[in-house]
């Protein structure tokens, strides 16, 4: 029987790879936009659908016939609202399953705007009598994608994620493994935590970057008033205020990655994870 996912954050970071993921998998897909999406920003085939998450109405359309959902909220002061009304307006539809992405050790960081509002719909899906999948990734290896200019004319891995090491991961690995719970049995109820192999650390990742680069990057050390300013810079002060919060937490409690949570994500996948290393290399060639 043919199957139709709705997914939200369509054209981001990863939900523009669960997309593609989906469609190898022989599903029907449509993807909820803001506005008509310029030609070529959605794969061949992919439906769109105009809505916004905090316009319940909108989302009525976008969820009619719809089997499945992939839910993602970007980091936003309104993401909790987002994702309940989400969460409703799909149960409303009579949607089958829902795969939820949410962030690695949620319940460790209540002091963390974003992964207070994670955890509360997580608490709203076990709630409901929806079936669900809760993804919870570590930091994305392609958050790191956006600073490869200064790393190149600076020198300086300038995220401040520090010399312990945390949980980290590819983004295609955790589109794939979206897929995998909205396309095959076995999934209702579970909850994953998509993390790569080893730890990244500041140190580490410079070298990594050192290596593609061909140039010496050095990993400067953690200054949180100046990381502060420094990301408002380019964005609301609450969403910096949020994002500095959450790193200097991984700094005071950690957030290393757990063997046992990697061999259920390698398990989950059926081979292992990509490494740091080789995004950043692919990365640098491309």
């Amino acid at each position: 029987m043919e199957m139709k996912v709705l997914v939200t954050g369509s054209t981001g970071t990863v939900g523009s790879r669960v997309i593609p993921e989906l469609l190898k998998r022989g599903v029907e897909v449509r993807a909820l936009v803001r506005k008509t999406p310029a030609a070529g920003k959605l794969p061949a085939g992919v439906e769109s659908a105009i809505g916004d998450l905090m316009d319940p109405p909108s989302l009525a359309p976008a969820l009619a016939g719809v089997d499945k959902l992939f839910l993602l909220n970007a980091v936003a002061a309104d993401e909790l609202t987002q994702a309940l009304i989400a969460l409703g307006m799909a149960r409303r539809a009579g949607v089958k399953h829902i795969t939820y992405l949410s962030v690695y050790k949620v319940d460790a960081f209540p002091e963390v705007p974003h992964f207070a509002s994670k955890l509360a719909v997580e608490g709203a899906l076990h709630a409901g009598n929806t079936e669900f999948t809760i993804l919870r990734p570590g930091f994305f290896y392609q958050n790191e994608l956006g600073m490869q200019a200064v790393m190149q004319s600076a020198g300086i891995y300038p995220m401040p994620i520090g010399s312990a090491g945390i949980a980290a991961v590819d983004v295609r690995d955790i589109a794939a493994a979206a897929a995998i719970t909205l396309t095959t049995p076995g999934h209702s109820g579970k909850t994953y935590s998509p993390v790569g192999p080893g730890q990244l650390s500041g140190p580490q990742a410079a070298e990594a970057w050192s290596a593609a680069l061909g140039r010496k990057v050095v990993y400067p050390g953690e200054n949180w008033e100046a990381t502060e300013e420094q990301m408002r810079q380019f964005m609301p002060a609450w969403r910096a205020y949020d994002l500095r919060v959450m790193l200097e937490a991984y700094q005071q409690r950690g957030f290393a990655a757990e063997e046992g949570d990697r061999a259920a994500f390698t398990a989950l996948l059926g081979h292992a994870p990509r490494s740091h290393a080789d995004m950043v290399r692919e990365a640098v060639s491309q």
